[in-house]
């Protein structure tokens, strides 16, 4: 399994950014996905989650009603669209595949993780 995250980027304060994951040996489509991201000098934390088929999505309380996480698995994609982006979002975005199909917050519970893609918020 290769995970890859990717679009980060700079960004002004409410503005909005979309990155993506890619799973290149397309193995993370019965898997559930999620996003996690580590600020610097800060602990790894949940982002969002989503199911297999996408029908079941769940996110942290700091990203509710802004973030929003789909998958395209034709494509084998899953997005992170983050809109009202805070200073605070700043952070490395990872992807990680869920060892079964449903969501998750714990980060034991994701068997593999991307290279992860950096995400700055100016104020």
């Amino acid at each position: 399994v290769q995970l890859q995250a990717s679009g980060g980027g700079l960004v002004q304060a409410g503005g909005s950014l979309r990155i993506s994951c890619a799973d290149s040996r397309r193995t993370f489509s019965n898997n559930g996905v999620g996003w996690f991201r580590q600020a610097a000098g800060k602990e790894r934390e949940f982002v969002a989650a989503i199911s297999w088929n996408g029908g079941d999505t769940l996110y942290a309380d700091s990203v509710k009603g802004r973030f929003t996480m789909s998958r395209d698995r034709a494509r084998n994609l899953v997005y992170l669209q983050m809109n009202s982006l805070k200073p605070e979002d700043t952070a490395v975005y990872y992807c990680a595949r869920n060892r079964r199909s449903g969501t998750a917050t714990m980060g034991a519970s994701y068997d593999y993780w991307g290279k992860g893609t950096q995400v700055t918020v100016s104020s």
